[in-house]
């Protein structure tokens, strides 16, 4: 009897021994996810202003040969106040076309889908009551998506890709 109580015992303290080890392992486990995640931010924080800078660049061109659009400035971030709350636009500019002023608005995603154009729309329209006047609305990214063309021609909200210098 004492030898099965010794033998249950060892066997309670090595599962112990297990448990102690495993929680350990996802302690650290969880530290390393967490550093992963910070850099996968800074690593999203880097792709989106590098789309922004390049929707800086050819975006003002393709206005003007496409649309017929001349900025009268080039594009800056500005916060827009909406009821109280700011809103941040990544690409805001002012220019004309057909002889009229405008505010043109626009975004940098390194992939457009159709939920991309969604929440856009939702966040722009806020914007575009509280500017008033008429607003282009722009998308700027490496990939359109054909489900963000479908989406973004009812919303009337251009689609560009980087390609399209």
């Amino acid at each position: 009897m004492w030898e099965e109580f010794k033998a249950s015992h060892e066997g309670q303290n090595r599962l112990f021994e297990g448990y102690n080890r495993l929680e350990k392992a996802l302690e650290e486990l969880a530290a390393v996810q967490k550093n992963l995640a910070k850099q996968v931010g800074a690593l999203s924080d880097t792709t989106g202003f590098g789309i922004d800078d390049i929707a800086r660049v050819i975006v003002p061109g393709w206005l003007l040969r496409i649309e017929g659009i001349k900025m009268t400035d080039e594009f800056v971030r500005r916060w827009v106040v909406v009821g109280g709350e700011e809103i941040e636009v990544n690409l805001y500019g002012e220019g004309y076309g057909n002889g009229e002023k405008m505010t043109i608005i626009g975004e940098a995603k390194s992939r457009i889908y159709r939920n991309e154009v969604i929440s856009f729309d939702r966040w722009v329209s806020l914007v575009e009551k509280a500017l008033g006047g008429t607003v282009y609305k722009f998308m700027c990214g490496y990939l359109v998506h054909p489900s963000a063309e479908e989406e973004a021609k009812k919303r009337n909200i251009t689609l560009i890709a980087s390609y399209m210098r």
